[in-house]
């Protein structure tokens, strides 16, 4: 079967006046799509950032982030047009792209999912010419609505990252939250960057919606040893090597003294105290 390239539903004659740009996570660990998902506001100042060039030395932006969860496919984040570059302080860095969204495409947005799989020599190269890419983008899907995150994928499936999961959580995704808040639980964190781990447990009144919600505005949780794992930045710090699974669920009737025997059981079972894990009780 014949693939279809973005140039059969999109043609582009002026391909020469764009400059694409595929982002990808920043310094801080931020990716651009949890970005638009919590704020679409905040991908449109992606394209004001200014690295020390004129990388956007043309008059629209191709916006595409790179749309994690499935390998090489790049979500469309809408066409900008460049208005001119402001100074904005007394260095040769100090200076951001003055932009505007247009309507080019706008019935794509968060909709146009294209294959671009970028080899080593494109590896760096993130704002560059439309031309060199246009003809190689694969349709990879047209999504009927705006992408809105993942889909619950039923208790025994939870493993999320914190990013995805702050993202479900500020947009309020009714199937997340109607799962998660009717229901306590065992969860457990993985710090991926050093492999340590911690179980915890949820038996409030929002269930694990709740409970993972004060992380998702603390990225700690209000628990010390995480707090001290994550440093100031608790929330950069989650955004970048937190991950969470969920182990163990339970009816809101359940004792909750047999949702703590639970914690326990993981915790010996993890070797989550002491050098292996961040539990300190």
């Amino acid at each position: 079967m014949k693939k279809i390239q973005l140039k059969d539903i999109w043609p582009i004659d002026d391909v020469q006046d764009y400059k694409v740009h595929f982002g990808c996570s920043n310094k801080h660990g931020v990716r651009p799509l949890d970005e638009w998902l919590c704020n679409p506001k905040k991908w449109e100042d992606w394209q004001k950032s200014y690295l020390g060039k004129d990388d956007f030395n043309r008059d629209y932006i191709f916006s595409l982030m790179d749309f994690y969860p499935e390998d090489g496919v790049w979500l469309f984040g809408g066409v900008f047009r460049r208005i001119g570059l402001r100074v904005t302080g007394p260095h040769k860095k100090d200076r951001e792209y003055e932009v505007e969204p247009t309507e080019k495409g706008k019935q794509f947005i968060g909709r146009l999912k294209v294959y671009r799989r970028l080899g080593r020599k494109d590896g760096q190269a993130r704002r560059v010419n439309l031309e060199g890419h246009y003809d190689k983008f694969v349709v990879s899907e047209v999504l009927a609505e705006p992408y809105s995150g993942r889909t619950f994928p039923g208790y025994e499936w939870v493993n999320i990252p914190f990013g995805d999961l702050e993202s479900l959580m500020r947009r309020d995704r009714s199937d997340w939250k109607t799962a998660l808040a009717s229901v306590n639980g065992v969860y457990l964190i993985t710090d991926e960057s050093i492999g340590k781990r911690y179980v915890g447990s949820a038996y409030g009144e929002q269930g694990l919606w709740g409970r993972w919600k004060n992380y998702v505005e603390t990225g700690h949780g209000g628990n010390q040893g995480l707090r001290m794992a994550t440093g100031e930045d608790s929330l950069r710090y989650a955004r970048r090597h937190f991950r969470f699974t969920l182990l163990d669920f339970f009816a809101f009737s359940t004792p909750k003294e047999v949702i703590l025997s639970r914690e326990t059981f993981w915790k010996e079972v993890l070797l989550t105290r002491g050098e292996y894990g961040l539990n300190e009780n």
